[in-house]
């Protein structure tokens, strides 16, 4: 990016960078859950929480035979847990409208669709230098600048780049590989993939300087944020569908999901599409006191997710929320099958 100012800014051309094949990894394809291994998923969750969760999968199906909303939030560790392919697989089933993370969520599928592998073993990569620095991210980073140009969002620029061979051929064209090879060999595994593919939004809600691909001389703050302010404006248009009821989903996201939310909600209803007869529901490790949500002395006052998700946003708009606390690596593939259970 050129900068014209007074003060001194790195020169991002002093990067290395190395082959993504290269790098070591935590998760690969054969820690992915997919649909058929559901069965063999061991939960050991408490009564209440799996009623909780099967009282939510109704509700999902619901309002889908109803064709009202249903988003989702996650945070990265939803792709990070090998829990993927079951959010692909709702999406491809009709029974997500919206599926919505931040710039992490999108590069962990990147990685799994490209080289069927992601989580990077950071604390052996960063003492060398080396965490981030993979020539890959340049992908998504030109993705977003072709988005840009294009006047898309995050998510839709990132699938049409797994899915578009034109689309794809301009990517390689500006990252200066016209002559390479890019291809998504495992783009089953992929939500970017199965979002495009089946007309759902992927919106993606980034910051800057908070992730990898902010690293590299590819990187564009203008066109990283403004595909994700598109993709904030589609998430937002969303939300104006929920004026008669839907389900809203928060899977692990502390701080951006809430806020998200809390913002599109405050525009629908501003705009005279008030959310009405909601049902939210927060996923999460913490223990949650709901008396901490109006005592500032308490922490967890401070807790976005638990106060949004749980609290704020269904008492001003006719909701019910639930709160889902335990290890995600259960509690989501619980709430996949209840909800596969009531097709």
């Amino acid at each position: 990016m050129q900068y014209d100012g007074k003060y001194k800014v790195f020169d991002n051309n002093k990067i290395n960078t190395y082959p993504l094949s290269t790098r070591s990894n935590k998760v690969t394809l054969d820690d992915l859950i997919k649909p058929g291994d559901i069965d063999n998923v061991v939960i050991d969750l408490p009564d209440k929480i799996c009623s909780d969760i099967e009282t939510i999968a109704r509700a999902i199906v619901s309002c889908r035979k109803s064709d009202k909303p249903v988003v989702l939030f996650t945070g990265a560790h939803l792709i990070k847990n090998g829990l993927g392919p079951l959010l692909a697989d709702l999406v491809r089933r009709g029974l997500v409208t919206l599926v919505a993370g931040n710039c992490a969520t999108a590069i962990h599928d990147f990685e799994l669709a490209l080289i069927g592998q992601t989580s990077e073993n950071v604390p052996d990569a960063l003492s060398k230098g080396r965490f981030g620095m993979a020539y890959e991210f340049a992908y998504i980073n030109c993705a977003l600048s072709i988005g840009n140009k294009y006047k898309l969002g995050c998510g839709e620029s990132l699938g049409r780049m797994m899915c578009d061979e034109d689309f794809r051929k301009e990517v390689l064209a500006l990252t200066g590989k016209v002559n390479s090879a890019l291809n998504f060999s495992y783009s089953l595994a992929s939500v970017l993939s199965a979002c495009y593919e089946n007309e759902v939004p992927f919106t993606v809600h980034v910051g800057i300087g908070t992730d990898v691909i902010d690293q590299h001389p590819s990187f564009d703050g203008e066109a990283k944020g403004g595909c994700s302010g598109r993709d904030f404006l589609i998430y937002t248009n969303e939300i104006t569908k929920l004026t008669n009821g839907g389900v809203l989903l928060n899977i692990g996201s502390a701080v951006t999901g809430p806020e998200v939310l809390l913002k599109a909600v405050s525009i629908a209803a501003n705009a005279g599409t008030v959310p009405n007869n909601i049902i939210t529901a927060d996923f999460d490790l913490r223990v949650h006191e709901p008396k901490a949500m109006g005592d500032e002395s308490k922490e967890g006052y401070y807790f976005r997710d638990q106060k949004s998700i749980l609290t704020r946003i269904p008492q001003a708009f006719n909701g019910k929320g639930f709160y889902i606390q335990g290890d995600q690596k259960q509690t989501f593939p619980l709430l996949y099958k209840k909800i596969v259970e009531q097709l």
